[in-house]
């Protein structure tokens, strides 16, 4: 059975996660756990801290099962 991607976006951004690939390190929820939340679905929160923050966390994530773009024509992330 194959997993789906989780899509989630807002204004400024949209996160791309997948299960198949994530290693569960749980770097993102222990280090910024107000957006990566392992017992609330939906899991991530974007609405959680500024978008440069969520950013910054999913360049950290292990696996590569983060991913994030910007969406264009919105506001730009400072």
């Amino acid at each position: 059975m194959e997993t789906q991607d989780n899509i989630y976006s807002n204004e400024d951004i949209t996160v791309t996660f997948k299960p198949c690939k994530c290693i569960h390190a749980e770097k993102c929820a222990k280090e910024l756990s107000e957006v990566f939340r392992t017992s609330v679905i939906p899991w991530i929160n974007l609405d959680g801290t500024e978008t440069k923050r969520i950013i910054k966390q999913i360049k950290k994530c292990p696996s590569g099962a983060l991913q994030y773009a910007l969406n264009t024509g919105k506001r730009k992330v400072s």
